[in-house]
């Protein structure tokens, strides 16, 4: 897939946002522009949204229909291939690697699984928890063995608190995504 970071991040999400229906290229562009989804999460030019979709057709992750309309230029239709859906469900499934990558790419994924329903956001929320306490539990060991006055040890102490403060937003997201499902259930807004 594409060398970029952002494209590995956002690839995917033009996957999922195609598996929940098949679009035109300037349709996915006005979903991803729209504030009440993953438009609070990125923002993509249409010349690099365009070429972003031109290598996942290259690379067999999207494949299309014409669609004839009348007088004007057929359009592109796109839709996943069975190795688009694979990827996508890979990627939906695995927490993000780094805790720098909580802000964009898990927040996508978060935005999925939650349309998967509540079992597929809950195990992403666990399992995203469980890697970042351990990553916490790593700074602080690290931590731990150096010397109070040192450099290294004020950045890990920072890494530290951004660490806290994302297991402290992941627990909240479970609970607040676990009260909404249960009102769902109940047959409540």
């Amino acid at each position: 897939m594409a060398s970029q970071k952002q494209s590995l991040t956002i690839e995917p999400a033009l996957l999922g946002l195609l598996r929940q229906q098949p679009m035109h290229p300037y349709e996915l562009f006005q979903q991803l522009q729209q504030k009440k989804a993953l438009g609070f999460i990125w923002r993509v030019k249409q010349s690099h949204l365009y070429a972003l979709l031109d290598r996942l057709e290259a690379d067999g992750y999207l494949t299309h229909q014409l669609e004839l309309q009348g007088s004007r230029p057929p359009r592109k239709i796109l839709s996943l291939t069975p190795a688009g859906e694979a990827l996508f469900v890979a990627w939906v499934t695995t927490p993000v690697a780094h805790g720098r990558d909580i802000r964009l790419e898990f927040m996508a994924k978060l935005y999925f699984a939650c349309h998967e329903g509540a079992a597929q956001a809950g195990q992403l929320l666990d399992r995203q928890l469980a890697c970042c306490r351990q990553w916490l539990a790593e700074n602080e060991q690290r931590i731990a063995s150096l010397p109070v006055n040192s450099f290294e040890r004020l950045v890990l102490r920072y890494r530290s608190g951004q660490l806290q403060a994302t297991v402290l937003w992941l627990e909240e997201c479970r609970y607040e995504l676990n009260q909404r499902w249960n009102r769902q259930a109940q047959g409540g807004v």
